[in-house]
């Protein structure tokens, strides 16, 4: 009986195995034992999670499904830091004692580019707190930053600039708020000036023209050396109207390999007070020893004329650094006006790459009582 069950069982059993049999069969072995690493795109990111961070529109990031946003700068953003600071002692000054002063200013610079040929940039300064010998009419800075222009911004972050430049046709065009109008200019002033009596080559009002408010310049340089700019300045409130306060300036000059000249023309109309013209021309030369550079400047308000000038030297070589000896007027004077001088002598050498050390000495003439004599030492960094 055993074996009569034993047997009516055996073909229902093949009858299972029969399947399992037949798959067993349609396998590729041969095809396994040629698989290899080289065929597998399993790599480092397979098993990550995908990210569910949301995507921020701002600048044009999550346009593209696939984009993310770190929070850093775009790839076509820079950032640049300049801090300088000065130590001296004024012998003289507006209330007369000989303290010893310390000042630093700090300027922060933006640019981006959208185009790879404009230019969108943006200045931040901070100046330091104020002490020491204070000069009138200089916002509290002391005596030593007031003379080497430093902003006095009470520790506070302040947009100095705006502007956006790009070019149009072969020129550069320069638009802004709080920039000057000789940002095209080309100058001709090879002198590096210790205080701020001396910058421009004594044209700061012509060929160093500032800015009111609105700015818009544009500049074209030739390939014979020869470059001409100009441009028009106005406050913001009243811009290009009879109630408001424009500046106007052109510049034209001329550049070559050891000698340049520059001329330039400027003119302040307030609707408050009378139109103020000036001409100013700058120049320098440059000869195996040193390099003279020379600057004459004049204006005319309501008839009154009034002028001022400028002589540097530069000995580019002396030591580890360079030796500038300078002298100018501190302002524009009438014929029958007294002049009042500036003498500076300054020593600059670079500790490295980002690091400058400026000592210098500078005597200002005063109408009454002793001249003021200052002994500081700048110190520049840049990264």
């Amino acid at each position: 009986m055993k074996l009569f069950k034993s047997l009516l069982v055996a073909p229902a059993t093949l009858g299972l195995l029969a399947p399992i049999n037949a798959s067993a069969t349609e396998v590729n072995f041969k095809a396994i034992s040629n698989y290899s690493y080289e065929n597998s795109e399993i790599d480092i990111n397979t098993f990550k999670t995908s990210s569910q961070e949301k995507i921020l529109l701002s600048g044009g990031e999550g346009l593209v499904e696939t984009a993310t946003y770190d929070g850093g700068f775009s790839e076509t953003t820079t950032a640049s830091f300049s801090v300088d600071t000065v130590i001296g002692a004024v012998d003289g000054g507006n209330d007369g004692t000989e303290a010893m002063s310390f000042d630093y200013q700090m300027n922060i610079g933006l640019s981006t580019s959208f185009t790879g040929e404009d230019s969108l940039d943006v200045t931040i300064d901070v100046g330091g707190s104020t002490t020491g010998i204070t000069t009138a009419g200089a916002a509290g800075l002391t005596e030593a930053a007031s003379i080497m222009g430093f902003q006095g911004t009470s520790d506070s972050l302040v947009v100095d600039g705006i502007t956006y430049s790009f070019p149009l046709g072969g020129a550069t065009v320069v638009v802004g708020d709080t920039t000057d109008i000789s940002s095209t200019y080309t100058g001709a002033c090879a002198y590096s000036a210790f205080t701020d009596y001396m910058g421009n080559c004594g044209t700061g009002n012509s060929v160093g023209v500032g800015g009111k408010g609105v700015t818009a310049s544009i500049g074209y340089t030739f390939d014979s050396g020869f470059s001409l700019a100009g441009g028009v300045s106005s406050v913001e409130t009243d811009i290009m109207t009879k109630e408001g306060s424009d500046l106007y300036g052109i510049e034209a000059a001329y550049s070559a390999d050891s000698y340049g000249v520059a001329v330039a023309y400027a003119s302040a109309d307030n609707a408050a007070a009378a139109e103020t013209t000036y001409w100013g021309v700058n120049g320098y030369y440059t000869f195996d020893l040193a390099s003279i550079s020379v600057g004459y400047e004049t204006e005319e308000t309501s008839g009154t004329d009034a002028s001022g000038y400028f002589v540097g030297l530069t000995f580019p070589e002396v030591g580890p650094g360079s030796v500038s000896l300078g002298l100018g007027t501190q302002a524009n004077y009438a014929d029958d006006a007294e002049e009042l001088l500036t003498y500076e002598a300054s020593y600059s050498y670079p500790i490295n790459d980002g690091m400058t050390i400026t000592p210098g000495v500078y005597i200002k003439e005063a109408s009454t009582g002793d001249d003021d004599t200052g002994v500081l030492v700048k110190t520049s960094f840049s990264f």
